[in-house]
């Protein structure tokens, strides 16, 4: 029957990490606590290392609200530095991309090598009579960097633990597909998503999700073995699920999947792994997606997407594989756009608390639609920002029914 409204407010009668609260999607509060407390604290994904291939070449990125440069040296090593002039905290590089072996600001000239340190000062001798602005003490500020699998991620915090160490073992389904031959990125693009960024992040976590799609309730969910994967969940909100074989053929039209197999899967094996706080790789036998979000404020997130294939490979193979990553995965696929409306419709709901939960109550046995994985990144998430997903802001709710456990009513 429908309820009314001291029913609906009431939170879901389940564990209470079983559901999370509208509020971490839409309040200012948690979306600024967790620039503090996740962005600038944990490992990121910023971009692959394909997108530097020569000596000098950079990329500049936004993370946690700040400018990032990524720079590969002259000594061909990947570092990453905040994109802020030492002077006068100018932007350092206003391109998205470029090559250059000292780093120069537009602003006065001042210039950094590649290893951060101020090699050049227009005009020093102003500064004869002020000791602390030189060459030697002006330095860039380093940003922790680690390249894995060609993937760069970076830290803000100077006393965070390792990548390898942060991650463990959860990267190892990637380590045959992304770690033998060279890879490199085909495609990038990036989508304004109306919505908060760990919506998207559940779509790449929530397998239940996938009965709203065309393609792949008849390739995936109808597929053998489907529903036989088990999630591997791993320390600090990571995850992967088992592979299995998609069922291209499934669906009118395509054809299914045998050539061009990356190292390590067999034809039309799929993979997925799930990195905290944003990013997801995704590999479907021929190519690789990595999904990453740059929060903007809490209802506006920049989706970015990369296609990987083989670096080197014949134009003829490298046709095909984009023809396979765009049919699911390019702005006009089946997948992307779908996607984005699902995450749009849920934020339209949780607008002025219209929508007050999101229930993630599935248990499977730790099969492909069981929603532990989910319960497991907002466990570490809560743990992080210091307050439950379920209740952030600590607001007053009155129960409509008695409290219930998994077992039954609590008495």
């Amino acid at each position: 029957m429908s309820r009314n409204s001291r029913e609906w407010e009431a939170p879901p009668q389940v564990p209470a990490d079983h559901y999370v609260s509208s509020d971490i999607y839409v309040e200012q509060e948690v979306f600024d606590l967790e620039i503090d407390r996740i962005f600038r604290c944990q490992w990121k994904f910023a971009c692959h290392e394909s997108e530097l291939p020569e000596k000098g070449d950079f990329r500049t990125v936004n993370h946690a609200e700040w400018p990032l440069l990524i720079h590969r040296g002259m000594d061909g090593v990947v570092r990453a530095f905040l994109n802020v002039c030492s002077h006068r905290s100018s932007l350092v590089a206003t391109a998205p991309r470029g090559n250059a072996k000292v780093l120069t600001c537009f602003f006065h000239l001042w210039g950094f090598d590649s290893t951060g340190a101020c090699n050049e000062i227009t005009k020093p001798d102003g500064y004869s009579q002020c000791g602390a602005v030189s060459k030697g003490n002006m330095g860039l500020r380093e940003v922790k960097c680690s390249v894995s699998l060609g993937m760069v991620f970076v830290n803000m915090d100077d006393e965070a633990e390792e990548f390898d160490t942060y991650v463990g073992n959860a990267l190892e389904q990637l380590i045959e597909p992304m770690g033998t031959e060279p890879l490199e990125v085909f495609h990038l693009h990036r989508v304004q998503v109306n919505g908060n960024w760990k919506q998207w992040q559940e779509t790449n976590m929530e397998l239940y999700h996938e009965w709203g799609h065309v393609v792949n309730r008849t390739t995936s969910i109808m597929a053998k073995k489907y529903h036989e994967r088990e999630w591997s969940v791993h320390p600090n909100g990571h995850g992967w699920l088992a592979p299995f074989k998609v069922e291209y053929t499934n669906y009118k039209g395509w054809d299914q999947r045998d050539a061009l197999t990356l190292p390590g899967l067999t034809p039309g094996e799929f993979r997925v792994v799930d990195l905290f706080p944003n990013t997801t790789v995704i590999v479907r036998g021929s190519v690789i997606r990595i999904d990453t979000t740059i929060p903007v404020v809490p209802g506006i997130t920049i989706l970015e997407q990369r296609g990987l294939g083989i670096k080197g490979e014949s134009a003829e193979d490298r046709r095909t594989r984009q023809k396979h990553h765009n049919q699911f995965w390019g702005p006009l696929g089946r997948n992307l756009s779908e996607d984005v409306i699902f995450v749009d419709a849920v934020a339209q709901a949780n607008k002025r608390r219209a929508g007050l939960w999101g229930i993630f109550a599935r248990h499977e046995n730790m099969m492909s639609q069981d929603d532990e994985i989910m319960r497991a990144y907002y466990r570490v998430w809560s743990a992080l920002m210091g307050r439950p997903a379920s209740n952030p802001l600590g607001r007053d709710v009155v129960a409509a029914m008695p409290t219930m456990s998994m077992e039954g009513p609590v008495k």
